[in-house]
């Protein structure tokens, strides 16, 4: 029809350019003609031209572009003429409709543990054939509105795990629709998908998650729709695409065949297998931890003697374990298992909280003879330490001017001294007890703060690490008798144990254990992670 059209216009505007001009030409040689001959001749002559010159303006402004549109609407407004739109393409066939399917992933994430669900923005494109929609012509393929695919035949496909997904419509709905000469027909959307994601927790953060995404017909089975990804790569990614907290590797796809409600569905799945980040855990948790459990130690090289210190080292410790392990909580879910990351604050409680019942030990099996609790003088005994324990140049000469004298405890005491305490006013110190004319007189003592001493301080510090029994005696000696040849009294040496032997076991055990915790730890989750399997869906067929 529009090509006789074209025809017309073109031998019309032939007419008017070569035999009209001709014909006003005849009319105005004629000799018998009047004046109103004349007249109507140059009348018609410009009526003539006029409507050529407009014919002609016509031609121009008509392209290609016009003819094709109008051979659209007309292609489209024929084969919708009879179209049925609530019928499969192969419905009366005896074959079920194919429907091919490709995904381009643009962005991943985030992956919410607590929620157990993960998004991405992808283009999700389908193809199948209808033949109702072939035509033919010199046009390959028609792009058409959105507003034709509420006028033909559209697979309902939904997703079986999805949450709260949506299509983009800013600026206007992101879908594209597509017809081929052939009735192949493409139909692609840009969404954003919320999907669940099952997730085994037991060793977070050093697991592997595996987030499926399953689609299907929602209304036909495999009888009357079936679904296949379209080749080996239908599931892509855009260039350069990573996530923040997981490491994407592998992402294998396959159909299968789902049951629910009496009858078989077709089902295409696509499982993104994930690998978690450790660094942010390794820098936020477990070197924090390890720091703290560390420093608990630093009670074993404290004397017993500073309660206090002890103590009060130990609780803030744990206190710092404490809000670590709840804002490591906060972001995971309330599984019934414990984590990995429960496991390892659990053992850093366990080795914080066994240092102050460490201490607790000390103090009640070696406090006896520190200061606190009278100690009768009969429970003294002799002791004379050699001269070459000493340490330094100048410690026995003082030592031997200003004592004569020197007891200690036999059983579980090492030195420590009192020089005149025993004889001050009960205004130098509440600890001081009066003195009797009795001969056995009970006494505490007084520990006294030790002096510097001429040695280099990092040799001072190898000696307080190393736990030198020698040093601590020679700082105690000097203490004691400049103390004496200050005050001018010469008073009698006691001698108390300041190290007790569960200290110094405690230095190796303590560290040592930790250590071949961690090893196996770190060996038990890192060298034992399951690989990537196919697993159960968990579709429900009851839900559906």
């Amino acid at each position: 029809m529009g090509i006789e059209a074209d025809f017309l216009c073109v031998c019309f505007l032939l007419f008017l350019t070569f035999v009209a001009p001709y014909r006003i030409k005849l009319l105005e040689r004629a000799p018998h003609q009047g004046n109103i001959n004349k007249e109507l001749t140059d009348n018609i002559s410009r009526k003539l031209r006029g409507s050529n010159e407009s014919l002609i303006r016509q031609m121009r402004n008509t392209g290609p572009n016009d003819v094709v549109s109008k051979n659209i609407t007309i292609i489209l407004e024929d084969l919708l003429k009879n179209y049925e739109s609530s019928q499969l393409p192969s419905h009366g066939k005896g074959h079920p409709t194919v429907v091919q399917t490709n995904i381009l992933i643009r962005s991943m994430g985030p992956v919410s543990e607590l929620d157990m669900e993960y998004s991405m923005d992808c283009y999700f494109r389908q193809y199948w054939r209808d033949q109702r929609l072939s035509f033919v012509g010199p046009i390959k393929s028609l792009s058409l509105s959105i507003k034709m695919l509420e006028r033909i035949w559209r697979p309902d496909t939904y997703f079986y795990n999805g949450k709260n997904s949506y299509v983009h419509t800013i600026t206007v709905p992101n879908k594209l629709l597509r017809i081929s000469q052939d009735g192949d027909i493409l139909y692609s959307m840009r969404l954003t998908i919320k999907a669940k994601c099952p997730m085994e927790l037991k060793s977070f953060p050093m697991d592997r998650q595996s987030c499926p995404l399953l689609l299907g017909s929602y209304a036909y089975t495999s009888r009357d729709l079936v679904y296949h990804w379209q080749n080996d790569k239908s599931v892509n990614f855009v260039a350069g695409m990573t996530l923040s907290q997981f490491d994407l590797i592998s992402y294998p796809s396959r159909n299968f065949t789902f049951k629910r409600r009496e009858d078989d569905f077709s089902v295409l799945e696509v499982s993104f297998n994930l690998q978690r980040h450790t660094g942010y855990f390794l820098i936020q948790v477990y070197v924090p931890c390890i720091l703290i459990v560390v420093l608990s130690w630093v009670s074993f090289w404290i004397h017993r003697e500073a309660t206090s210190d002890r103590v009060g080292l130990g609780i803030t410790t744990v206190l710092t374990l404490s809000t670590i392990s709840l804002d490591s909580r906060t972001d995971l879910p309330k599984v019934r298992y414990a984590t990995a990351l429960d496991w390892f604050l659990l053992m850093s409680f366990f080795y914080c909280i066994a240092t102050l019942l460490e201490f607790a030990g000390v103090h009640y099996f070696t406090k006896v003879g520190s200061g606190e609790i009278p100690i009768d003088e009969d429970e003294w005994e002799d002791c004379d330490e050699p001269s070459s324990e000493f340490i330094g140049s100048t410690a026995a000469d003082i030592l031997m001017e200003n004592s004569d004298n020197r007891r200690r405890k036999s059983s579980i005491v090492c030195p420590i001294y009192n020089t005149t305490s025993l004889y001050q006013s009960p205004k130098r110190t509440s600890l001081v007890s009066s003195i009797q004319t009795s001969p056995s007189v009970k006494v505490t003592v007084e520990k006294t703060t030790q002096t510097e001493c001429k040695l280099a301080r990092w040799k001072q510090f190898l000696y307080c690490l190393k736990g030198d029994d020698k040093f601590r005696k020679q700082r105690q000696r000097e203490a004691a008798a400049l103390d004496l040849n200050t005050r001018g009294h010469h008073g009698s040496i006691r001698h108390v144990n300041s190290v007790s032997l569960i200290d110094r076991v405690a230095r190796i055990v303590f560290p040592t254990s930790f250590c071949l915790f961690n090893l196996f730890y770190w060996m038990t989750y890192i060298m034992t992670q399951e690989s990537f399997k196919w697993g159960d869906n968990k579709l429900n067929p009851q839900s559906h």
